[in-house]
């Protein structure tokens, strides 16, 4: 046995080795980023909370509220959402000012017209769906917050808004100067990490499709899209932040571009791979040897000489398919060279974005793009943008912000104003979610802890206190840790009802004041206001999974048909918006316990479908003649199929086999010019629609 000094310092020695490791697992970096933030956010909220009372504004706590309303984890954050939030106080204190005293005698229509404001900012906060929402929010509650209590005094209507806006100012630009000049995060590195990953995961599937084995590739290319969608998130802060270099919009933009058409790409490699059974490696030709090589250098290729390799292996694609759509012997070989341009593309998309993504930080400029292989012009991320479910939600808060009005007016309840325009930014914040009272629940028990750490400082502990810094001393452990609780993702609704509640109840003011029945009754209108919200909200603007689901899928379908007519004839913003759609899809299945991948991989293949149909639209004024009506009879067939107002029958997607079939064998013994390319278009159609596998039986009976 080892002596006891020995085995001390073994277990000394493996403590300290161990100790860095524990510090760098995500756990400890998540808790360290928290504490940081929630320090930086008490620092930001009592220097605004100083600067209001120096300046002697009468409600400072307005302050502290603005600096955990804005403070975000990452600088660049926390910068833009200060800017959007000054734009949206500004705006809906402006109209505030112009709707509360030139209808305050008339209280219904007062109450209709800034509901009906309240309404419509939460209407254009939902279809823009982007960062920038949050400006549509803030003129929404902000005219909720001045409106509704002023209606009691309109005279001082003007002044009020003015100070509100004076104190919120002070509490961003409190927010933003610590968040980005004191040990500021910086989100580049975070994104610029996350778009490697994704890159990564690029390759990896575009590898796994020359596999032909589509089951095991459905999950990474859903995800693909999600991540499609977070990076757009976050890039649109990346203006705002204080790294010395940002990557450029345009480059992001050509990036998104390859990523978004390489998705569906690869389920069309992965049919044909699988079809032309090339995954066993049984075979030993042109094509098989391509396939492999191709797979080699997504696995292998290095920064150094991948431009040579790209170059060789485009060109080899490119003979391949020349070599086997001229002398095509069978419709098996057709697909082969239809493959063969498939591989040609997908290696021209990784490779730009290699380029690209190694050109982020240096000088690239748009006239460097001429040596990409993908497209030069740049679309970037296309929203899915639903009015009429924007307008439901919209008329929704109307009705339910109308609703507690009508009580108000009804009861003469003295607090009934402030009860109201807590309701309305209930209604705005949470409006965005499809089911929001699960939302409104975690704020409610946060309120509660809120009200209690309130009750205990108003009436305990600030009678006690003599100077600002005792102030600052005794607030500090229940702000640190409401902002660590907001800065992690479960519990960030929970500790803003914390954050929000005790500045306000606690009578953070210019002098304390201890009125305990003006508390209670402020308490009385919070939780009213709060429950009142959730059971409106659940009435009024909840929406049921099943319902957000089917009509994602309808706009999916109807689009098709839109595309086969020649509507939305841009490729590259019809790939963006149903890949948006196929990312707002996967949360809402995962949430409703249905199977993800069948869905999923509907609203992908429509994807495909859409823009093979596009595609054959442009090229009928090329064909003409009998083949050129023939392609237009299939087009507006694909139309009615995809019709929501007709039933489709197996009998209809018969019908569409056979017409492409009939198709294919007119444009083989044609002499169009555009004959290989309708052809090629032909092949992707009826893979896309799921009938490759008749492909096969007619390529054995050529």
């Amino acid at each position: 046995m080892l002596p006891v000094s020995t085995r001390l310092t073994r277990t000394c020695a493996a403590v300290l080795q161990a100790g860095p490791n524990f510090l760098r697992t995500p756990a400890m970096k998540v808790d360290a980023d928290a504490i940081l933030f929630s320090a930086k956010s008490f620092a930001a909220a009592m220097l605004a909370y100083y600067l209001s009372l120096r300046i002697g504004l009468p409600k400072p706590f307005w302050a502290i509220v603005t600096v955990y309303i804005v403070s975000q984890t990452s600088a660049g954050a926390s910068f833009s959402r200060g800017v959007y939030r000054f734009a949206g106080t500004f705006i809906g204190a402006i109209a505030t000012v112009a709707i509360v005293p030139n209808f305050v005698n008339d209280p219904i229509v007062c109450s209709v017209i800034l509901a009906g404001w309240i309404g419509l900012c939460l209407f254009f906060s939902l279809l823009d769906r982007t960062p920038r929402a949050y400006a549509f929010v803030l003129a929404g509650y902000t005219a909720s917050l001045i409106g509704f209590p002023g209606v009691l005094d309109p005279s001082a209507i003007f002044d009020t808004a003015s100070l509100r806006v004076q104190e919120i100012s002070i509490g961003i630009l409190c927010a933003v100067l610590i968040h980005r000049y004191v040990l500021p995060k910086p989100m580049t590195g975070h994104f610029t990490g996350r778009l490697s990953a994704t890159l990564q995961d690029a390759r990896r599937l575009a590898g796994d499709a020359l596999t032909g084995t589509p089951e095991e590739n459905r999950k990474d290319r859903h995800q693909l899209a999600v991540d499609l969608l977070t990076l757009q998130g976050l890039a649109t802060h990346l203006p705002y932040d204080p790294a010395s270099v940002t990557p450029r919009r345009g480059t992001l933009q050509l990036i998104h571009d390859r990523l978004a058409r390489l998705l569906p790409l690869t389920a069309e490699i992965e049919d044909r791979v699988h079809f032309l059974g090339m995954g066993d490696g049984d075979t030993a030709d042109d094509l098989t040897t391509l396939v492999g090589d191709v797979r080699a250098w997504i696995a292998t290729t290095e920064a150094d000489d991948g431009e040579t390799a790209a170059t060789r292996l485009i060109g080899r694609a490119r003979s391949v398919q020349k070599h086997l759509g001229t002398d095509a012997a069978t419709l098996g070989d057709s697909v082969g060279a239809n493959l063969a341009g498939h591989l040609a593309e997908m290696i021209g998309l990784l490779h730009d974005c290699d380029r690209l993504r190694q050109s982020m930080n240096a000088s690239w400029r748009p006239r460097k793009t001429a040596s990409l292989h993908g497209p030069k012009r740049a679309r970037g991320y296309v929203y899915h943008r639903d009015p009429w479910m924007a307008a439901r939600a919209a008329l929704g808060c109307i009705v339910g912000i109308l609703s507690g009005c009508a009580f108000w007016i009804w009861s003469a309840w003295p607090e009934g104003g402030t009860a109201v325009s807590i309701l309305g930014v209930c209604c705005t914040l949470f409006g965005s979610f499809d089911a929001p009272v699960p939302f409104v629940v975690k704020y409610i028990v946060g309120s509660i802890y809120g009200v209690l750490i309130s009750l205990v400082y108003s009436f305990a502990i600030l009678p006690q206190v003599t100077n600002f810094a005792v102030l600052v001393a005794v607030l500090a452990p229940a702000f640190l840790l409401a902002g660590s609780l907001q800065a992690r993702l479960p519990t960030t609704f929970m500790a803003m009802g914390i954050t929000l509640t005790i500045p306000i109840l606690s009578g953070l003011g210019t002098n304390y004041t201890g009125d305990f029945a003006a508390c209670l009754n402020t308490v009385i209108a919070l939780f009213a206001a709060v429950g009142f919200g959730a059971v409106s909200m659940s009435l009024f603007q909840t929406v049921p999974v099943h319902v957000a689901i089917n009509r994602l899928l309808h706009l999916s379908r109807r689009d098709v048909g839109r595309r086969a007519l020649g509507g939305a004839p841009n490729e590259a913003r019809w790939t963006s918006l149903m890949i948006d759609r196929t990312a707002l899809l996967l949360p809402r299945l995962r949430a409703s316990g249905k199977t993800c991948a069948n869905v999923l991989d509907d609203t992908l293949r429509h994807l495909r479908i859409g823009y093979v149909a596009g595609q054959l639209r442009k090229t009928i004024p090329q064909t003409k003649g009998e083949a050129g009506a023939a392609t237009g009879d299939l087009l507006s067939a694909i139309t009615v199929y995809f019709s929501v107002r007709s039933p489709t029958t197996p009998a209809d997607f018969i019908d569409l086999d056979q017409r492409i079939e009939t198709l294919m064998a007119m444009m083989m013994d044609s002499s169009y010019k555009s004959r290989s390319r309708v052809f090629d278009l032909l092949i992707d159609l009826r893979f896309a629609l799921g009938s490759g596998g008749t492909v096969k039986g007619g390529a054995s009976g050529s």
